[in-house]
C-alpha cells in the first residue's frame, strides 16, 4: 500500500492524485493504466500552477467514492487522504471558492453514509475547523447530522449538541435553518436510549419554540404537529421534567383543534393545570390512546401525583392541611409524609412538615407553568426584595449616624 509523505507543501496532493488512479486503474492492466494515471497527474499539476483549487477539489474527489468503500485502503490512509483534500479550502482565494470546495467534498462524503460514518462524521469536523465562513462551518455541521442520523452513528455527534446555542449565535443562521438544525438533532436523540430523554424533550422544544405564530409559518407550522405531539408525551413520560411551556407555544396550540392529537393536547392541559381527578377521568376514556403512546398508567398516576402537590402549593397561603393533600393525591392519611419526601428528593418542594398539626409549611415549589403571569410575579418579588435591602441599608446607615454621634457628645462631654 503506497504511503503519503508530506515532503512539500504541493506533493501531498499530487500524491492523492496518483494514489486514487492508480487505485483506480488498478484492473486494467499497465498498457491502459500508466498513460491514465500520466494523464490525471498532468491535469492535477496544471490546477496547482493555475490556483484551480476548485477543480483540483473535484478531480481529487473523482475516486472518493472508490477510496471509500475500497477494503485495500486502511482508515489510516484514506483519513490522511480526506484530510489534505480538506486542506484545499485553506487555499482558496475566496470565501466563496471556499465553501463550493466544502460544498464537494460534503457531497461525496454523505453518499452511503453508511460505510464508515465515524470517520466520515470526523473529516467533516476536521472540515468544519478549516473553513473560514461562519455559513460553512453551519453547512457542514449540518451535514455532519444527516450523516450521524443516516449512518447510525449518534455517539460521534451528541457531545457536540451541548454547544449547540454557541454554535448558533456564532453563525448567525436565521429562523428557518435554526429549525432544520433543532429538527436534526431531536431526530437523532429520539433513537437513542438511557439518559437521552431530557436531551430530547430539550431540542424539541427548541424546535417549537421557533414557530411563533407569525404570518410567515403559516403554511409550515402544520408540519410541527408530530413533533409536538411527541413533545407532550416526552414530558408527561419524563420522571425528572415537572414544568414546561409547551401550553404558550403555537405550534402545540394547533393540536387543540386537530382530530389525531387533540386527546394528546388535552393530557397535557391536565398534567400542567389540573389534578389526578381529571386525569384518571381521562385515563378511564383514553387508556388505548395512552397505552399506544407507551405511557404506563402507574406511572403517570407517579407523576400526577407530584403534579397535584404542586398545585396545592400554588394555591395554598404557605401551609397545606394533610387533608387536602389526601384528597388531592388519592392517598391516605399515613402515605402523606412519603409523597413530601418523594417531592422533596425531585427538587421541587421546599417545605417542612409539623406532624403535630399535620401541615406541611411550603417555602418554595416548582411552577408547572412559566409564562408571563410567573415572570410578573418574579418580578414583583424581586422588587419586594430590593425594597427590603434598601430599607435595611438605610436603618443601618441611621444607627451608625446615631452612634457617631452619641460618640461625639460623649469625647466633647469628658472633656
Amino acid at each position: 500500500m503506497a504511503t503519503i509523505v508530506n515532503t512539500t507543501e504541493e506533493e501531498p496532493m499530487l500524491a492523492v492524485v496518483r494514489f486514487t488512479a492508480e487505485l483506480a486503474w488498478a484492473d486494467a492492466g499497465p498498457d491502459v493504466a500508466e498513460p491514465e494515471v500520466a494523464r490525471l497527474c498532468a491535469e492535477a499539476q496544471q490546477h496547482v500552477l493555475a490556483g484551480r483549487w476548485l477543480d483540483m477539489a473535484s478531480l481529487m474527489l473523482a475516486s472518493a467514492d472508490l477510496l471509500l468503500l475500497s477494503p485495500r485502503v486502511p482508515d489510516k490512509d484514506l483519513e490522511c487522504i480526506l484530510a489534505i483534500i480538506c486542506n484545499l479550502v485553506t487555499k482558496a482565494g475566496s470565501d466563496e471558492e471556499a465553501l463550493h470546495i466544502a460544498e464537494a467534498i460534503c457531497a461525496k462524503l454523505v453518499q452511503q453514509p453508511g460505510e464508515k460514518p465515524a470517520l466520515r462524521i470526523k473529516v467533516l469536523f476536521s472540515l468544519y475547523n478549516l473553513l473560514p465562513s461562519t455559513y460553512g462551518k453551519a453547512f457542514v455541521y449540518r451535514k455532519a447530522l444527516e450523516v450521524a442520523a443516516a449512518g447510525k452513528a449518534a455517539d460521534c455527534v451528541v457531545p457536540s449538541f451541548k454547544n449547540i446555542d454557541t454554535f448558533v449565535g456564532d453563525w448567525g443562521i436565521g429562523k428557518l435553518e435554526q429549525r432544520d438544525l433543532f429538527l436534526a438533532a431531536a431526530r437523532i436523540l429520539k433513537d437513542q436510549k438511557g439518559s437521552m430523554g431530557k436531551e430530547y424533550f430539550k431540542f424539541l422544544n427548541k424546535y417549537l419554540a421557533t414557530f411563533d405564530g407569525s404570518s410567515d409559518d403559516a403554511d409550515v407550522i402544520g408540519e410541527a404537529k408530530e413533533e409536538a405531539a411527541a413533545a407532550i408525551i416526552e414530558f408527561v413520560k419524563s420522571a425528572d421534567l415537572y414544568q414546561c411551556d409547551l401550553l404558550d407555544m403555537p405550534a402545540v396550540a394547533q393540536l387543540e383543534k386537530d382530530e389525531k392529537y387533540q386527546s394528546v393536547y388535552e393530557l397535557l392541559k391536565i398534567f400542567l393545570t389540573q389534578r389526578l381527578d381529571s386525569y384518571l377521568e381521562f385515563q378511564s376514556a383514553n387508556s388505548t390512546l395512552l397505552q399506544g403512546y407507551g405511557l404506563v398508567h402507574e406511572d403517570c398516576i407517579t407523576k400526577m401525583r407530584l403534579m397535584s402537590l404542586l398545585d396545592l402549593s400554588s394555591h395554598c397561603s404557605g401551609e397545606i392541611p394533610y387533608s387536602a393533600i389526601t384528597k388531592a393525591l388519592g392517598i391516605n392519611d399515613d402515605e402523606v409524609e412519603y409523597w413530601i419526601v418523594k417531592a422533596i428528593s425531585s427538587k421541587i418542594l421546599d417545605c417542612k412538615v409539623d406532624q403535630l398539626n399535620q401541615f406541611v409549611i411550603v417555602s418554595r415549589h416548582t411552577e408547572r407553568i412559566f409564562g408571563i403571569p410567573q415572570w410578573k410575579s418574579l418580578r414583583s418579588k424581586l422588587g419586594v426584595w430590593r425594597g427590603n435591602i434598601a430599607n435595611a441599608i438605610s436603618t443601618i446607615q441611621a444607627n451608625k449616624v446615631a452612634e457617631d454621634g452619641a460618640q461625639g457628645m460623649q469625647g466633647v462631654m469628658t472633656r
